[in-house]
């Protein structure tokens, strides 16, 4: 077992190193606004988020991470371009049904962080990346890397209407429901006939509500099914994995044949080369289409973590990615380019103890 100060010595550490690397240090509120916040998490974060009641504030929460509260501060009055760095605890419910797990995760733990607002977004992500490689470099961890904006633009390439391109792209992060629904539209739609009834309305949606409801069902059953090469694209796409070079190579062949994704490939492209430059050797980078799709909600193109090899009951032990949407959600409208990612130093601490 860690001691607690130990954990927060790790932390000072790495946050000095993030001060050094041009960040400003911030310290967001520990206690946030629930309503708004816990909407921009995903469903995951929201099921293990500490809720409560505050009798002039309203409904709030124990901070469940930094990306949000940071972006919330840098949205109000930060500069442009700007580098944040923080170390805090955050707090999540970890143990899930009504036993405790053997070996249970803190429900209170540190995380030290680096965000960049940067318009120069290649460079932003290659920054960040390579900063975050050469502060773990030590610990011999494996770097896992993917690219939300790839699958987002795929998604858009699909023949598909309006409606059901918007339900995939809801349901990127549940694997299983987007399957089902890529499977369901890829199939001809059977005809809806709902009974009429004259019982009197009841339920929480009103007539117009269901009405739309209805309609939608109606106009959706009249759409033609997804051709099966345009569904296997994106299946083979999502299943692409292996170190960055060769991921990097099965992106281009797809694209040759599907045009739709070439940009994002060449930005995946671009990307890489910059971490090189870095000094980033790309072969020990692994690359997974479906990365991104187990990480935070409000990730929107390059994603990554570090896993810590033979403890795959652990976090990882940092991650983080590219939230340029998140930025124009909290920023209403006044969107800037963001990236960033977090360290757990507790992790740290353990694997820099047992090397010793």
């Amino acid at each position: 077992m860690i001691a607690k100060t130990a954990k927060a010595r790790t932390g000072q550490r790495l946050l000095a190193a993030f001060r050094e690397a041009g960040a400003d240090e911030v310290s967001p509120d520990v206690l946030l606004p629930a309503d708004t916040l816990l909407d921009l998490y995903g469903e995951d974060i929201r099921a293990r988020a500490y809720v409560t009641t505050d009798p002039l504030r309203g409904e709030v929460a124990l901070r469940p991470d930094f990306t949000v509260p940071v972006v919330r501060l840098h949205m109000q009055d930060g500069a442009d371009p700007a580098r944040y760095c923080y170390l805090g605890e955050v707090f999540r419910k970890q143990d899930p049904g009504e036993e405790r797990p053997a070996d249970p995760r803190d429900n209170e733990y540190l995380q030290v962080g680096f965000e960049v607002f940067d318009r120069d977004v290649a460079t932003a992500d290659a920054e960040v990346f390579a900063l975050f490689h050469r502060l773990l470099a030590p610990l011999r961890l494996t770097p896992v890397m993917g690219d939300m904006g790839l699958v987002r633009d795929a998604i858009a390439a699909l023949p598909l209407a309006a409606l059901r391109r918007s339900a995939l792209l809801h349901h990127i992060w549940r694997p299983v429901r987007f399957e089902r629904l890529l499977a369901r539209f890829s199939a001809p739609v059977p005809p809806r006939h709902p009974a009429r009834s004259e019982a009197p309305w009841t339920g929480r949606r009103s007539r117009e509500e269901m009405e739309a409801r209805l309609l939608r069902l109606k106009v959706d059953s009249a759409e033609p099914p997804l051709a099966p090469d345009a569904a296997e694209a994106l299946r083979r796409l999502l299943a692409v994995a292996g170190p960055a070079p060769a991921a990097l190579t099965d992106l281009r062949r797809l694209a040759g044949d599907w045009p739709g994704i070439a940009e994002a490939v060449e930005r995946l492209a671009r990307r890489l080369s910059l971490i090189a430059g870095a000094g980033v050797p790309l072969d020990v980078i692994g690359f997974d289409a479906s990365h991104g799709r187990g990480t935070m909600e409000y990730y929107d193109g390059m994603t990554f973590s570090f896993l810590a090899p033979g403890r795959a009951d652990w976090p990882p032990v940092a991650s983080g990615g590219r939230y340029d949407l998140l930025t124009a959600e909290l920023g209403r409208g006044a969107a800037i380019p963001a990236v960033g990612g977090i360290i757990r130093p507790g992790l740290v601490a353990e694997l820099e103890a047992g090397r010793c």
